[in-house]
């Protein structure tokens, strides 16, 4: 597949980057820091699109006027267990303390996603719901240890040595769990074609 102009993807996700790549869709990364803050009262199915606007509208405010009709994409993703967005860990004690909550039970993932090109904006979510098996201190800690899920929403990456092993069942996008709901993102990106 290939956009007429290059994507502009405004994320530093090697997990986002390596979704797009296998989708063979041509884009450039520019990445501007932005708040990712939310009003208290957002829903939470709400926040992670909200979120991924900010940092579009960031990137999109730093462009040249030629790039401006180029398509921006942003996303952001949260981990959600008993109502509560389970952020990315402080530290290890904090990486362990989320993957021992997340143990046994079941987990929503929601990735955000908000697409702009000219005056076309495009903005969605997709919700996971994702089951780990009962795990182990030892096998949290292994992971913990090995893996270091220090920048990944609720301590853990699907596509790691956890995800393998400790995955009872996923119901949803397993691609949206890494980070990108890639398939839904190439049906939007080929209807501006």
């Amino acid at each position: 597949m290939s956009t007429t102009k290059h994507l502009i993807l405004a994320s530093q996700s090697p997990r986002r980057k390596q979704l797009l790549e296998w989708a063979e869709i041509p884009f450039d990364i520019i990445v501007h820091d932005t708040d990712e803050s939310y009003p208290p009262s957002l829903p939470i199915d709400e926040v992670p699109a909200f979120i991924a606007r900010a940092k579009a509208l960031a990137v999109l405010d730093s462009l040249s006027a030629v790039d401006r009709d180029r398509p921006i994409l942003a996303a952001d993703t949260v981990v959600v267990v008993d109502e509560e967005i389970i952020g990315k860990p402080k530290d290890r004690e904090d990486a362990i303390s989320i993957l021992t909550r997340l143990s046994g039970r079941e987990h929503r993932v929601i990735t955000g996603v908000y697409i702009q090109k000219a005056d076309h904006i495009l903005s969605f979510s997709d919700t996971t719901r994702v089951t780990f098996h009962p795990l182990t201190y030892e096998q949290i800690s292994f992971y913990v240890d090995k893996y270091k899920p220090y920048d990944k929403a609720g301590a853990y990456a699907i596509q790691e040595w956890i995800g393998v092993v400790g995955i009872r069942s996923i119901d949803g996008d397993f691609y949206n769990v890494m980070g990108l709901p890639v398939s839904k993102v190439v049906q939007a990106l080929e209807t501006w074609q």
